[in-house]
């Protein structure tokens, strides 16, 4: 699949400060992640660490916390992974809070149906 980037705007839970990123759509991320210079800039607090394994195969703990993403118009309060360097990925939590899809031909994200069963 060829990877794209979105725009995204991430901001405190209060609403009140925002911040436009680049995010790598990537679905093979379970979260997503973003500098942790920019969401310590924007205020969102730590509440907890999490392991995860990385492309490489490699076991990391990272700090996690929440934040409100703005994507499309819609937002939504998603868990965040405090990165360590400057690059944002958009993993697959957030694109199915959004009810959102991968469209890897057009290289965009497209709406999906929700399934209950």
């Amino acid at each position: 699949m060829g990877t794209f980037r979105v725009t995204i705007e991430v901001g405190d839970l209060q609403g009140q400060h925002f911040e436009e990123v680049e995010a790598l759509v990537d679905t093979g991320a379970s979260y997503t992640l973003l500098p942790a210079t920019l969401l310590r800039r924007l205020g969102i607090q730590v509440i907890g660490q999490w392991r995860f394994r990385t492309a490489e195969e490699r076991v990391v703990e990272y700090d996690i916390g929440e934040a409100i993403i703005r994507l499309d118009g819609a937002r939504r309060t998603r868990v965040v992974v405090f990165g360590p360097g400057e690059h944002a990925l958009l993993g697959a939590d957030t694109l199915e809070g959004f009810g959102l899809a991968v469209d890897p031909m057009g290289k965009q994200l497209v709406p999906v149906e929700g399934l209950l069963m």
